[in-house]
């Protein structure tokens, strides 16, 4: 991979299926190391219930107030500064407690892809 800026483009925001908006930031077949995405909560919205597998995924808030639930741990109040850890094949939902986005990274490792994402409905 060669050295670059890869600049934030607002246009790139979809709505994904678990009940959020995603903005890949970086998800490259070059770097399979690691994807960083921005995701966006609107207030009140709670995520499905999903997991990745074979993927390590973490939260890093970054505006907002939320409630994340991971696996069996007790939900657990979110704020900026605040990092998630999820561990691969592990259940996890958030909801935005607050009255603005909550906004926050999602690293992955290795990066995302798509067949390892599944909905959990249980």
């Amino acid at each position: 991979m060669k050295s670059h800026i890869q600049h934030f483009q607002d246009s790139n925001e979809y709505f994904f299926k678990e009940g959020c908006f995603i903005n890949e930031l970086s998800n490259l077949p070059e770097d399979p190391e690691l994807s960083i995405a921005q995701a966006r909560v609107e207030s009140g919205v709670t995520t499905q219930w999903h997991q990745l597998r074979e993927t390590t995924e973490r939260y890093v808030i970054m505006e907002g107030s939320g409630v994340v639930e991971i696996g069996d741990y007790p939900p657990q109040k979110v704020t900026p500064g605040d990092v998630v850890f999820i561990p691969p094949n592990t259940r996890q939902r958030i909801t935005n407690t607050g009255s603005q986005d909550l906004l926050f990274l999602a690293l992955c490792t290795p990066r995302f892809v798509a067949d390892n994402y599944q909905i959990d409905l249980t």
